[in-house]
């Protein structure tokens, strides 16, 4: 390829997945021009760098590019991105696509189910090699679940859980209208929100004013027994407030995919608590082949003078 052709970065996956990467871009971008390197390739002339796809790029990297035109994060949240106090002011897209939507509607389906149906004490069971008979009291259409964060991947689990019967409501900074979905928003509205839901589910962006927001005010205001899935970030969840609450049975479950800190350190005390499911940060990582694809899309935008869909807003904070 010329050495005039723009050059895309990657880091995601590492060196092993620039094949897939390559062939992805060739699939999806054949008329962009595109380059497709790998982040630590030394043969890359920074100068030619105008595109970056990354997962946690390392703090001041990104402003050495001095003719980068835009920040592609390798998945839907961008706080790794922003983490870098030396970022250059540049558009950032955030990595949402239709397989995101789906993987996450079916990861928090999944685990609504599995609250509802008390896997943490079946696994438990099945770790002591212990047979002891139970029933569940309420089916999903007994159930209320309510969905914090109404965005796209918001949006796509309220109505999966709607589809299969749970009674599903949703909460969002401002009002929202959604066909099926009762729409509760704002600060005023959360109380009314919280008291209705069994089953929370948060997906909410990371904020100011989304940290620590599911603390031991929030959880008190659910009701008694009430289980908490939380897929948006780990920021969002106080830990130590969320296992007071488990041991207290102000809770009965938890399911977490999101953590302050990952990996989660082996010494965490919410491994071995035996109401929470624990998952690796894996509720809707789409594929190479979607995420190729999504960037194609929003690299061809911006080269026709349209903003490219899921451009993070700084002023709001998603």
């Amino acid at each position: 390829m010329s050495s005039s052709s723009p050059v895309l970065l990657v880091k995601s996956g590492g060196a092993a997945a620039l094949p897939e990467w390559r062939a992805s871009f060739h699939e999806f971008a054949p008329g962009l021009g595109l380059e497709v390197c790998a982040w630590d390739d030394p043969e890359v002339d920074p100068a030619r760098v105008e595109y970056v796809l990354v997962w946690q790029p390392e703090a001041g990297r990104l402003a050495r590019f001095p003719n980068l035109k835009a920040i592609i994060s390798s998945a839907a949240g961008v706080d790794h991105i922003l983490a870098d106090p030396h970022l250059p002011d540049l558009p950032i897209v955030r990595m949402v696509t239709p397989e995101t939507q789906q993987r996450m509607a079916e990861f928090t389906v999944m685990s609504s189910l599995m609250l509802l149906k008390d896997m943490p004490r079946i696994v438990a069971q099945q770790a002591r090699a212990q047979w002891l008979e139970f029933s569940t009291p309420r089916t999903a259409l007994e159930t209320r679940v309510g969905v914090l964060g109404l965005g796209a991947l918001g949006l796509a689990t309220a109505r999966m859980h709607a589809t299969i019967g749970f009674d599903t409501a949703g909460w969002a900074r401002s009002p929202r209208s959604e066909k099926g979905l009762s729409c509760y928003a704002g600060a005023d509205q959360l109380p009314a929100f919280l008291a209705r839901t069994d089953i929370l589910i948060c997906l909410l962006p990371e904020t100011e004013d989304t940290r620590h927001l599911l603390d031991a005010d929030l959880l008190r205001q659910l009701p008694r027994g009430a289980a908490v899935i939380n897929v948006g970030r780990g920021s969002h969840l106080c830990l130590p407030d969320l296992l007071a609450a488990l041991d207290e049975g102000q809770l009965s479950g938890a399911v977490l995919d999101v953590f302050d800190e990952e990996p989660l350190p082996a010494d965490a005390a919410v491994w071995r608590h035996p109401r929470v499911l624990v998952t690796p940060h894996a509720a809707a990582t789409p594929s190479r082949r979607e995420r190729a694809r999504q960037a194609a899309v929003a690299i061809s935008a911006m080269l026709g003078g349209l903003p490219p869909p899921h451009l993070y807003d700084r002023a709001r904070g998603y």
